[in-house]
């Protein structure tokens, strides 16, 4: 037996629920199978509805239910409330539990040796995010939604997004062995003017590379025969001796160790450290699954 409800509005959203199961199911019998309840209670509530508003929605008979044309324009209404509702739901059960597709955009070789190790370890603490992630050293739009998280090196643009520091990375000049024995060691910068200097391809990355001597620092135009848009690939040619580039130090701190890359112009390196930041869209709608991928990485990057 239903138990007693105040007529107020207090069961709006079950009525709008039950008229909706109605109207899709053609009888009250298959609306209650759907809802777990008997046809006699489908029928009050479509009654309290009616008596309600007071006008006819449906047109029973012992066959058949047939809507009104009010009943159209409450069963529309009813729909758009309905969805509406579900949708709230979800938006406020996902910011307290984290769950759902994560899009996260990584530069490439960093994502590879940095990010990627540490998925494992993230997905088993939060089950329910499915990380999708892509890695290229190209800027996405997070704006535009073409990622909910973007990892960015080097000072940031002016934008609305939300940035948080996971860290910074030097750059070095390096060359494999065989390269140098080839072409001989440049001793100071202006020596890379009769080298193969390899360098980024994508818009923000200007053909020169930055120096210090005597305490003042300088920029340096260099050129070279392939470009590339990933550190990774710079320092994949470099390995196999085509030329000379410049990438962030991650990416070859375990070439330099094993001698398989060799650093140059040591002396007259800037030090300049390039930050790392995560960008993504924040405010109080911001997902759980952004805040915790985030607060995960500064955590983790930190050590």
């Amino acid at each position: 037996m239903d138990a007693k409800v105040d007529d107020t509005g207090t069961d709006r959203a079950r009525e709008l629920e039950v008229f909706a199961a109605v109207a899709q199911g053609g009888s009250l019998s298959a609306a209650g199978r759907a809802l777990g309840l008997t046809p006699s209670a489908v029928s009050r509530r479509i009654d309290r509805i009616e008596a309600r508003l007071g006008v006819r929605l449906m047109l029973r008979t012992t066959r058949a239910i047939m809507l009104t044309a009010e009943g159209h324009s409450y069963l529309a209404a009813a729909r758009r409330i309905l969805a509406d509702l579900d949708e709230s739901e979800r938006i406020i059960a996902d910011r307290g539990a984290p769950r759902g597709r994560l899009r996260v955009s990584a530069a490439f070789t960093h994502g590879r040796l940095c990010i990627v190790p540490l998925l494992a370890d993230f997905v088993r603490r939060f089950p329910h995010i499915l990380v999708d992630i892509g890695l290229t050293d190209t800027v996405v739009d997070v704006m535009g939604g073409e990622a909910d998280v973007a990892v960015r090196f080097g000072p940031l643009a002016d934008s609305p997004l939300t940035a948080r520091r996971l860290g910074e990375t030097g750059r070095s000049i390096v060359a494999s062995p065989d390269y140098l024995a080839r072409r001989g060691t440049p001793g100071v910068p202006e020596d890379l003017h009769r080298h193969n200097c390899l360098n980024f391809n994508f818009r923000r990355a200007e053909p020169t590379w930055p120096f210090r001597r005597d305490g003042r620092d300088y920029a340096l135009t260099v050129t070279g025969d392939i470009e590339a848009n990933n550190g990774e690939t710079l320092g994949q040619l470099a390995l196999a001796g085509v030329g000379v580039t410049r990438i962030g130090n991650f990416g070859v701190v375990e070439d330099i160790a094993s001698g398989r890359l060799v650093p140059l112009l040591e002396a007259f390196n800037p030090g300049d450290a390039e930050p790392i930041h995560a960008v993504f869209v924040g405010g109080a709608n911001m997902p759980a699954r952004v805040r915790v991928f985030v607060d995960y990485l500064a955590e983790a990057l930190r050590h």
